[in-house]
This record gives C-alpha cells, structure tokens and sequence, in this order.
C-alpha cells in the first residue's frame, strides 16, 4: 500500500508538473516525427537497458529494427518479430516456433509498436521540453491518463539532424527501460518480402496461428 501511494504520488507531482503542453516541444517533435516518418524507412541498431528499481537489477541486450510505415522487422537475440501493417510473426530459434497474431492495435510498447515512439506525444500524452543542449534536445512525454503504466517517456534528438539518440520508459512498477541508439539510418530501402515470415528459410518451424 505504501509502495503504491508513493507511485501514485508521483504520477500526480509529475504530471501536474509538466502543466499544458510545451508549444517548443511540440514544434520539436512535429520536426522530429515527419523527418522520420518520410523516409523510405527508420533503421537502427541499439542496446535495451532493463532496470528494476525495486529489485536492484539491470541487463541489457542488443537489438535491432528496420521500419516503414507501419511495418517492420524487429531482431532481438532471443526473438525476431515480422509485422506487415495487419499480421505479426514471432520466432523463436531456440524453441524453433513461430506463432501468428494480431497484435492490439492499443499496445504501443517498443515490441508490439516500436514506430510509436515517433507519433505516440500526438495523441494521449503531456509533452516538455526539458533542456536544450548544444547538440540535442531532452523532451518528456506525460501520459494523461495517469493510471497508465507509464508513467514517463524521455526521448533525446540530437541536433540539427533530429536523428534519435536514445528514448527511455520509465513505468509505475519500478522498471525503466532505456533504448540506447548505437546506429541511425533513413537511407535504407526496404527489400520485398521484408517485413513478412518466409517459412522456406525456416525449414522445420512449428506454426502456431493464434488469429
């Protein structure tokens, strides 16, 4: 209960904290969001720091993503993800399955959504301009509804190519995530095919089909 009324009270400081929306973080991300989303596709390669505050732990682990619009390719050492807009394929190579869904169109975490984190400040979050550096910008991302899991976003772009650097998730259980940008690309173009599982390269796969 204490745990839980010291969560709370910080969503409420926080949020309030941030008062309306910041008009030169907007201007920021307008800038950030449409340098990204016309491209012909976001490509990055990163580290996932996964703290739990209340159990004094961290690990991390390297990944990579390549987007286009609403689909994309998403490797992580343990998982690669396909998405084509409407179907989501799983793989696991240990397990030697891959399992068929639908994600929730409302889940917009890195794994099920990881192009939100370019349009999630337009719809159903407070956003700030922290500080502005020499070479970057540091915006918060307040959720408004503050029984939300998150309870913060921070996202630092990096000046004047407003190129990602690093965006961290900071949630009401004590687990901070921090996806740390090693390499940043909107050069790529897509190859056919990419963002769908090819069952002829994985021979001996079990399908699940959870549709």
């Amino acid at each position: 209960m204490k745990a839980f009324f010291i969560s709370f009270i910080f969503v409420f400081l926080t949020i309030n904290a941030s008062g309306q929306t910041d008009p030169q973080a907007v201007k920021i991300l307008d800038k950030f969001s449409s340098t990204a989303t016309s491209a012909p596709s976001i490509s990055m390669k990163f580290l996932i720091v996964n703290t739990d505050q209340l159990a004094n732990t961290s690990d991390t682990t390297e990944g990579s993503v390549i987007l286009s619009r609403n689909s994309y390719r998403l490797d992580l050492p343990e998982n690669i993800i396909w998405f084509n807009g409407e179907t989501s394929w799983s793989y696991l190579p240990a397990e030697k399955e891959v399992t068929i869904t639908v994600p929730d169109k409302k889940d917009d975490s890195f794994q099920n959504r990881p192009s939100s984190v370019f349009t999630m400040y337009k719809k159903g979050y407070k956003s700030r301009l922290v500080e502005e550096r020499s070479d970057s910008y540091l915006v918060d991302l307040y959720p408004e509804d503050i029984q939300s899991d998150v309870v913060r976003v921070r996202l630092t772009i990096a000046k004047p190519s407003m190129n990602l650097r690093s965006f961290e998730y900071k949630r009401r259980d004590g687990i901070t995530i921090d996806i740390v940008i090693k390499e940043y690309s909107l050069k790529q173009v897509p190859e056919p095919g990419m963002f769908i599982f090819s069952p002829g390269k994985y021979k001996g796969v079990e399908v699940i089909d959870m549709r």
